[in-house]
């Protein structure tokens, strides 16, 4: 149990504490904004990122992973928050909690093995685009002094590294925040800053249950938002962490990720906060600043609520140059540049799976969109592929004029036809024997090809014996096949 607390929360103190310090200044900004998206005070969005963050270092099933407000969740509210307000939002995340604990215990985070390599990368690339695309109105109509402290907080975030000792204790991303906001208060430059996003909160967080009617009309109300809500939270959660695990080459586990989002949404619910998930460029940059425990979590939670409470006067004056650079720093390291060179060295089917996830991605600006058109387009590029590798032997005994058929492959919708296709039923022969042993028979549109097969092979006067038959494909069979009651020849058929 020792050892478990201390390899889970301790193992990495200090680089835990200084990656939560960067990721807490780096939320502030984000906070505010995916608020006034949804149309909410900023306070909302910074009590759910407090609250998200720190209930999920406790309860989540990837360590070092950063959950907070979002802007995917931010643009499913928007409508609710116009057409009934704050406090049916509150509901809603209420519910989204529920739903997603409810996912958990249904195991659905194992669904995440069904997705495709190519559909993780083209998120991941998308992803990239639209946090990069995020900082534009912070580089749009605004004085030379903002491009210059852009490019020199890159420079510091890049260069800073390969200084000696220093260079690897401290996070390059901090030290790029502390030197530009020294710089623009000593030259007093009068550029856009964290104060002027919206006002930090300077009371704690209280308990707060939704002012809602407890009727069906409530619920009917808000389970649309509170579903979509559940269903985007989970898929940028699991994919996050799914792409943490590789950046970090340890597992997590997805199922009781699921829950612990779930939790961690009933608590921002409950302290006035709305509906938030994981954050791919947040937790980058935790990784990247050295963060690997829980408790570079934990920190990002605590020092976000310390700073607005506390020190909101300075935190207010931190450039938004600054932590632009920081956002497309997270750009440049989250897209995968091996993508764009391996386009035309991987399967073709794999690049436009990447391709459409990314554009689906991009262009509506919803997770879920992608992902569902990414992993749809692979299972079909799938089923196609596996069709091609079933095929049919013919041999000819002339003896007992006996025709054998030898099925190799799986035979399901996709290589049903091709299964039919492959009988030559007029030929003049009296015998036909269908061997089944090295084939596998999967759904019901394979069970009525071979119905069909065998029904027309009578139809012509020949006798038919279907040997080989494995026993999952058996079960299946007879279940659901007819070629052993002579009554349905005509309407299997056709005729």
């Amino acid at each position: 149990m020792y050892n478990q607390l201390k390899e889970t929360w301790f193992s990495n103190v200090r680089g835990d504490v200084l990656a939560g310090i960067v990721v807490a200044l780096a939320l502030i900004p984000e906070a505010i904004a995916f608020s006034i998206i949804a149309g909410v005070d900023p306070k909302v969005g910074l009590y759910a990122s407090f609250c998200i963050a720190v209930v999920i270092a406790f309860v989540g099933g990837r360590p070092g992973m950063i959950s907070a407000a979002t802007g995917a969740m931010a643009l499913l509210m928007i409508t609710l928050v116009k057409s009934h307000g704050l406090q049916y939002l509150l509901a809603a995340t209420l519910l989204c909690g529920v739903l997603q604990i409810l996912a958990g215990y249904l195991q659905l985070g194992s669904l995440m093995r069904f997705v495709s390599r190519s559909v993780v990368t083209g998120f991941v690339n998308a992803l990239a685009i639209l946090i990069f695309m995020a900082q534009l109105p912070e580089l749009t109509d605004v004085s030379w002094h903002v491009y210059a402290m852009t490019a020199a907080g890159l420079g510091i975030i890049y260069l800073f590294p390969f200084l000696p000792v220093i260079g690897k204790v401290i996070p390059s991303p901090l030290v790029c925040i502390l030197t530009l906001t020294a710089f623009a208060l000593v030259l007093g430059l009068d550029i856009r800053t964290v104060g002027d996003m919206g006002q930090l909160p300077d009371t704690l967080p209280i308990f707060l249950w939704p002012e809602v009617p407890l009727t069906f009309e409530t619920l009917q109300i808000i389970l649309p938002y509170s579903a979509a809500l559940a269903v985007v939270g989970l898929l940028e959660s699991m994919m996050t962490a799914t792409i943490v695990d590789e950046m970090t080459d340890t597992p997590s586990d997805k199922n009781r990720e699921c829950k612990g989002q779930g939790i961690a949404n009933i608590g921002a619910g409950l302290l006035g906060g709305m509906a938030g998930c994981a954050m791919i460029g947040q937790s980058v940059i935790n990784v990247k600043s050295g963060g690997r425990t829980r408790l570079s979590t934990l920190t990002a939670g605590v020092v976000l609520l310390i700073m607005c409470l506390f020190l909101s006067e300075w935190v207010s004056k931190i450039p938004m140059a600054a932590l632009v650079a920081v956002m497309i720093m997270v750009s440049i390291g989250t897209f995968s540049w091996d993508s764009v060179l391996n386009l035309r060295k991987h399967p073709m089917s794999s690049s436009i799976v990447m391709l459409v996830t990314v554009t689906f991605v991009v262009v509506t600006h919803n997770l879920a969109y992608g992902v569902f058109a990414g992993v749809l387009l692979a299972s079909l590029f799938f089923a196609n592929k596996i069709s091609h590798f079933m095929y049919v032997e013919a041999s000819l005994e002339s003896a007992s004029q006996t025709r054998r058929y030898k099925v190799v492959g799986q035979v399901f919708f996709s290589s049903a036809d091709k299964f039919s296709a492959s009988f030559d039923f007029k030929e003049d022969i009296s015998q036909v024997q269908i061997d089944l042993k090295r084939a596998h028979f999967w759904d019901i549109t394979s069970v009525a090809a071979l119905d069909k097969v065998v029904l027309k092979f009578r139809r012509e006067g020949k006798s038919v014996e279907v040997i080989g038959l494995n026993e999952a494909s058996a079960t299946i069979v007879d279940r659901f096949g007819v070629h052993d009651k002579p009554e349905t020849i005509d309407r299997v058929v056709g005729h």
